[in-house]
């Protein structure tokens, strides 16, 4: 089945529902939080996150498999006479006390999957709950193990021809998944116990959503089957056979209804099915593997910080450390603030490489992953289809054509085993399969279509810039860059922001980001900037120069709230230059010219649990009496570092600012009275913002706000 392309509505509306539910969190949690992505080992997050989800999903189809094992019998007699096969078994009825303990294994199972998702829901400790998922599973797996071993020794009986059903092939499957699940469940406990984590599993609305779809899946799936071995005289195994192959769309063909009834209900059915399958897959894709992708993406790009650093290191590169006086600058031949660029350049420099390495890792994990259900699914089906003649070049040809869900329906698995292995296998390698292309996407299908993009411009369709120049820009990629230190410095507004960009409508700007902190909106920065230029025009008149300065830069931080609030939903994510970075600092109080707050980047960062935070987004957004803690743009506290995209962490740092200075302006004239504007408190606040100097913004305040009142220098 191919992506239903459904991700982006999935991912809005779940964070939608999630905010309303959930509510914001505190910033500090959401700081920890970014910092033990990547000081934590990635094995962690898979502890905390994955394996619970991992659990959650599969817990639910490892008991309709047991269902599957409880509802047929487990051995057929097989009639005598020449191609009499399985298909032709006759039922031999079960032993009482193998029915009893099946019935068993499902009970403990099903208390277990109601712990864990009463766990996930925080309506059941997780002391109380986790002993009794871990458990339940463990004893429906060793109930099982007991069911099949007895059966195995009871099978063969001298002068008859006995075979084992789909059903006993079904409590194989579903034996083996709680053994597995109960296992990762016993090291997301042991990484709790540790510390690592809380005690508390923070799974977002959207990512217990995902289980929910496939608990309702599986549901449809089964009880699917159940109405057609009714309508159709089939046997209940060999109609989930085909509801499986049917909202797979892979479409076998040696099971197929034949009354109008069963017809006329496959149209619903069938549409239903392979919509909630969508968002299954869409889920699996967008809300696990790509938030996963960023947790593991935080880490890799640590360790790629980490190794660029030492390399550095090693040579002895002068540059780290930040410059402190006049004399240092000359012999270093730079000023403070092309240092700082330099590093900034090559913090771009590690991410990039960090976001290309972490691009084919995934693409090499799920291809990996897609070959192996290939080849060893082409395997088991060789064995399972033995008295078929299929040879194993057939059995890769029949699992290629159905992992593709073409289904031309020439093979077709006719053993018991090989039908209750298609159902297990299928349910894992369609999905696979969905996640193996998108991993291509950001790698072998992007270098596709820029490759198909270049041979239509220097052939048939030309673009704008001619082939001379366009060759030109590709072997400047293609050539090795390295990073100069001649800085350009950050004296004037940054062209980037008004210059050439995707424009999104703010409207589609969302206003929460991925962590739940509430963003200014657009409609309330924009009356802001108008309330603060007026403000700043009245003093103007007043004569009050100081007054107006404050109003001026407050008209400053909410004009460049509304323009950041127009790259938070554009695609790919926004990436500011250097010049844009500094901008943003000065106007909330960093200056890259005062190495006050500048500091040599770590190494090695040591684990924080239960310490003080130590990450990006301590440079911004402190308390007038709270000291700055020092950073560099190649260290752990870089806003370059973490999960959050640049314009979520610029957005969030402009609006705590301008509401900051908004409140200490609100509470100066609750001070004095409700008058307008004491030029002293102004003259302090302007000195708390910019670490000292009295004209914080200097020309980038006078040009921007020029431009918006038409005032020139010559008129002040």
């Amino acid at each position: 089945m191919n992506d239903p392309g459904l991700d982006d509505p999935i991912e809005n509306s779940a964070n939608k529902v999630e905010g309303e539910i959930e509510g914001p969190e505190e910033p500090e949690d959401v700081q920890k939080e970014e910092e033990q992505a990547f000081l934590d080992p990635s094995r962690w997050w898979f502890a905390s996150t994955a394996f619970p989800l991992l659990a959650g999903t599969f817990g639910p189809m490892a008991t309709a498999f047991n269902i599957c094992a409880l509802i047929e019998h487990w051995r057929v007699d097989i009639p005598p006479g020449l191609g009499a096969n399985e298909s032709h078994g006759i039922d031999v009825p079960d032993p009482a006390w193998l029915l009893a303990i099946n019935g068993l294994s499902l009970a403990f199972a099903i208390v277990a999957n109601f712990a864990l998702l009463l766990n996930m829901a925080r309506r059941l400790a997780f002391s109380i709950a986790q002993p009794i998922t871990i458990i339940g599973w463990y004893l429906a797996s060793i109930l099982l193990i007991g069911d099949l071993t007895a059966i195995i020794h009871i099978v063969k009986v001298p002068g008859e021809r006995r075979a084992l059903t789909q059903a006993f092939y079904y409590a194989i499957f579903a034996c083996a998944l709680y053994f597995i699940i109960a296992s990762l469940m016993v090291y997301t406990v042991y990484g709790a116990w540790k510390g690592h984590y809380s005690k508390e599993f923070k799974l977002s609305m959207s990512q217990r959503t995902l289980m929910l779809q496939t608990i309702s899946f599986m549901i449809y799936m089964v009880g699917g089957a159940g109405v057609y071995a009714k309508i159709e005289g089939w046997m209940f195994l060999d109609a989930l056979y085909f509801t499986n192959y049917t909202l797979l769309t892979v479409g076998i063909g040696d099971y197929a209804p034949s009354t109008h009834l069963g017809r006329g209900l496959l149209f619903p059915y069938a549409i239903g099915g392979i919509i909630i399958l969508g968002l299954v897959i869409g889920s699996i894709r967008t809300l696990v593997l790509e938030r996963g992708k960023k947790k593991i993406g935080s880490r890799i790009l640590e360790k790629q910080r980490r190794a660029h650093l030492e390399k550095m290191m090693k040579n002895k590169a002068h540059h780290l450390t930040p410059i402190e006086s006049k004399q240092q600058a000359r012999e270093m031949g730079m000023s403070e603030q092309q240092r700082r660029e330099e590093e900034f350049q090559v913090m771009r420099k590690i991410q990039d490489k960090a976001s290309a390495n972490q691009k084919w890792q995934a693409l090499l994990i799920s291809g990996s992953a897609w070959l192996f259900l290939w080849f060893i699914g082409a395997l088991i089906f060789y064995f399972a289809e033995y008295e078929q003649g299929w040879s194993y070049f057939g059995s890769l040809y029949f699992s290629y054509t159905t992992l593709l869900t073409i289904g031309y329906g020439d093979y077709k698995p006719f053993s018991n085993s090989g039908k209750a292995f298609f159902v297990f296998w299928s349910l894992l390698a369609v999905p696979t399969l969905t996640i193996l292309i998108s991993n291509m996407g950001d790698t072998v299908i992007k270098g596709i279509r820029d490759l198909t993009l270049w041979l239509g411009e220097v052939t048939v369709l030309p673009g704008e810039e001619g082939v001379r120049r366009r060759l030109k820009q590709i072997l400047g990629r293609a050539t090795p860059k390295k990073v100069l230190r001649k800085g350009t410095g950050s004296k004037g507004r940054s062209d980037g922001l008004r210059g050439d960009k995707k424009e999104v409508d703010a409207e589609q700007a969302p206003q929460r980001n991925g962590a739940g902190s509430t963003f200014m909106g657009d409609a309330e920065a924009e009356g802001v900037e108008k309330e603060e230029l007026t403000e700043a025009g009245e003093a103007r008149l007043r004569g009050d120069r100081l007054g107006e300065d404050i109003h001026e830069y407050h008209y400053l931080l909410a004009q460049e709230v509304r323009n950041v609030i127009k790259h938070i939903s554009e695609s790919p994510p926004r990436k500011y230059t250097y010049k844009e970075w500094a901008w943003f600092l000065k106007l909330m109080g960093e200056d890259e010219s005062n190495p006050e707050s500048h500091r040599r980047a770590p190494v090695k960062v040591t684990n924080a649990h239960n310490k003080d935070p130590d990450i990006g987004g301590e440079i911004a957004g402190k308390g007038e009496d709270e000291p700055m803690k020092e950073w560099s743009w190649l260290g752990n506290r870089s806003p370059l570092m973490g999960e959050t995209e640049e314009a979520e962490w610029v957005l969030e740092r402009l609006t705590a600012t301008l509401e900051r200075e908004l409140k200490k302006q609100h509470e100066a004239r609750e001070k004095d009275g409700g008058q307008p504007g004491d030029a002293g408190r102004a003259h302090n606040v302007m000195r708390t913002n910019s670490g000292g100097s009295s004209d914080t913004l200097g020309e980038e305040r006078k040009a921007s706000v020029n431009e918006k009142t038409g005032r020139t220098d010559s008129s002040e």
